[in-house]
């Protein structure tokens, strides 16, 4: 689970295809990631804190690269960055989730996981189902040129530290749409 604080490093994650979080979540992700290589990708699911739903589901492509970082981001505190591919892009409400409780986070519904939070293979595949079977009216693509159109920012200009090694490239196509989280 992927929990950002705002709707704009969504839209950043979907335009430039990386993803960041806090020191102890990228640890987290680096861990899973690495540990997973030989079993299968990693899906993240994200939402915005607050928003009451989530926004979409990317694939992890690459393990962090903590030496690099990325200004794209509304508030510029995070630290390394690894490469995502969106898969579902799209606005579904928490209560399609509810039912879904994770064993792992004390049996409570996996709308109320914490960032970066892990998702037991089964319980995985009925977020992933539900993402896949639900019929959304919206989502943050609806409104991508709005945020296209904001005025650049140091906090929102992409400036990449160069990497000591070059990354998995991505194949960021869509077929819904969502939102990932800081």
């Amino acid at each position: 689970m992927i929990k950002s604080f705002s709707e704009d490093d969504i839209h950043k994650s979907i335009k430039f295809s990386i993803w960041a979080s806090t020191k102890q979540g990228n640890a987290r992700l680096d861990t899973a990631f690495k540990e997973s290589a030989s079993k299968g990708p990693i899906y993240l699911f994200f939402s915005v804190n607050g928003s009451g739903h989530f926004q979409g589901m990317a694939q992890m492509l690459s393990p962090v690269d903590y030496n690099s970082s990325s200004t794209v981001w509304a508030q510029d505190i995070w630290k390394g960055i690894f490469e995502v591919r969106w898969i579902f892009i799209k606005d579904i409400p928490n209560k399609e989730f509810r039912h879904i409780t994770l064993p792992n986070n004390e049996n409570k519904p996996v709308t109320n996981s914490r960032d970066t939070q892990e998702v037991f293979l089964e319980h995985g595949r009925k977020v992933l189902e539900i993402f896949a079977k639900y019929a959304a009216r919206l989502s943050i693509l609806d409104d991508f040129t709005e945020y296209d159109q904001r005025k650049p920012t140091p906090s929102n200009v992409l400036v990449p530290t160069p990497a000591p090694a070059p990354a998995a490239s991505s194949d960021s196509s869509s077929s819904s749409s969502a939102k990932g989280g800081k």
